[in-house]
């Protein structure tokens, strides 16, 4: 075992040395400090292996390094397993087991990015922002995200514990939390609100998340919508391309949308919009919260300084580098953070988030008991009605989709966000018609 794991160690060591040589662009000082702290961690490696109290796979060593290492950068890079890996993967095509959040490590803490909408996290009450202090019994105080994602997952059906502190309230609070097949819906509600204003809710980026954009865009069309909210409100974001060309749907050819600053000379750059084909010019309100993160800001922003859409809502999360994940030979891989994220107008995102134009908190609408019984007596006269509906329909199915439809637009009607957003897009209307009456005067 102990000639295995020399011939294994020094594979290492010359793996390492032929990295080292291929950076060129690292002088010489650096390569020299580089060879001496690559000594350094030899000499550790063979101390383990030689003195401590149990005897360890090589590869649990090297891995435990790697994680390490990765660790000590940033709360978002990191060394994945090969089965890490490959729930990444399976993450970025809409299907996964699990709760409903995104979480980051923020000020050192595990913190909720935002709770996906209709999921097992979002229908218990988890907001964004909340620090996650433990799981079960463990304390999540120095555990890293990997390890956190781990213990979050599991089962379809199964149940897990979890206690956040909710900073905002000054509370401790426990949920506990069954498992599901998390299936996400990238787009959602679309619809006209009021006034031909029409309505799309985005919930994530994902692969098929343009194409479902554009499908939404052409419903609004054949609806005659003539101004668009698009909700971004508790969107964490996912991938890059996708949310790049969602932008593109509302900039005109050769506008700029996001630039990154790395290191290298090939992590800066500067992405353009390259829409010729189907550009929508219509008014346009984006909604964002404390819960929209990275993609989601990149878009707002991109809109938001080329004078394309208003913003209004409060502070977005501030998710602003850019993560590449490297492949390694043995199906592990690295999340690396390689560049940050900058606006149009040269602004990081990254600590600071997308700042509205227009800042409107979110209410929750608060009954008294007397509201709640005459709302809970409605509904037993509106799920009549349904009944009624349902049994002399042809097609049930329709009716029932319809219902829902219309108690979705009821509720976001009384969003008072929505209802900023929507007296935003009927003020630009008004200045519209009255800018264009006073060019007629002049001319």
């Amino acid at each position: 075992m102990k000639k295995k794991f020399l011939t294994f160690l020094s594979a290492s060591v010359i793996l390492f040395s032929l990295t080292s040589l291929a950076l060129s662009q690292i002088d010489r000082k650096l390569k020299d400090d580089l060879y001496s702290q690559i000594e350094l961690f030899s000499y550790a490696l063979t101390t383990i292996q030689a003195d401590y109290v149990e005897e360890l796979p090589p590869k649990d060593l090297i891995y435990g390094s790697l994680k390490g290492m990765l660790a000590t950068l940033d709360p978002h890079s990191q060394f994945l397993t090969p089965e890490e890996y490959k729930d990444l993967k399976t993450e970025t095509q809409g299907k996964f087991g699990g709760l409903g959040i995104e979480i980051s490590i923020r000020d050192g803490l595990l913190t909720v990015v935002t709770p996906i909408e209709d999921t097992p996290a979002w229908k218990v009450g988890i907001k964004s922002g909340d620090r996650i202090v433990k799981i079960e019994d463990e304390i999540t105080k120095d555990m890293t995200l990997g390890d956190a994602v781990k213990l979050l997952r599991g089962k379809a059906g199964t149940d897990i514990n979890i206690t956040v502190l909710r900073e905002s309230e000054y509370k401790i609070l426990e949920f506990k939390i069954t498992r599901e097949v998390i299936h996400i819906q990238d787009v959602k509600h679309t619809q006209i609100l009021v006034d031909q204003i029409g309505y799309i809710r985005l919930v994530e980026f994902r692969e098929d998340s343009a194409q479902e954009i554009r499908k939404a865009l052409d419903e609004l069309i054949k609806l005659e919508a003539d101004s668009l909210i698009l909700d971004l409100r508790n969107n964490p974001g996912g991938l890059l391309n996708v949310a790049i060309k969602i932008t593109e749907e509302f900039l005109a050819e050769g506008k700029l949308i996001v630039s990154t600053k790395g290191r290298r000379f090939s992590q800066n750059t500067e992405t353009f919009s390259e829409n010729r084909d189907h550009y929508v010019e219509w008014p346009m309100v984006i909604l964002i919260n404390e819960g929209s993160a990275s993609g989601s800001e990149i878009l707002a922003g991109a809109l938001k300084d080329n004078k394309r859409a208003i913003i209004v809502g409060s502070q977005s999360f501030g998710k602003g580098s850019v993560q590449s994940v490297i492949p390694m030979p043995d199906g592990s891989g690295l999340r690396l953070t390689t560049s940050k994220y900058f606006t149009p107008s040269g602004e990081s995102i990254h600590g600071k988030g997308i700042t509205p134009d227009i800042v409107v908190g979110y209410l929750d609408s608060v009954k008294d008991e007397k509201d709640e019984e005459e709302v809970k007596e409605d509904s037993n006269v509106d799920e009549i009605f349904t009944n009624l509906e349902l049994e002399n329909a042809e097609n049930p199915e329709k009716v029932k989709e319809n219902k829902r439809a219309e108690e979705v637009r009821e509720r976001l009607l009384n969003d008072n966000q929505v209802q900023s957003a929507i007296s935003v897009l009927r003020g630009i209307r008004v200045y519209r018609t009255f800018n264009g009456g006073l060019e007629e005067v002049t001319e």
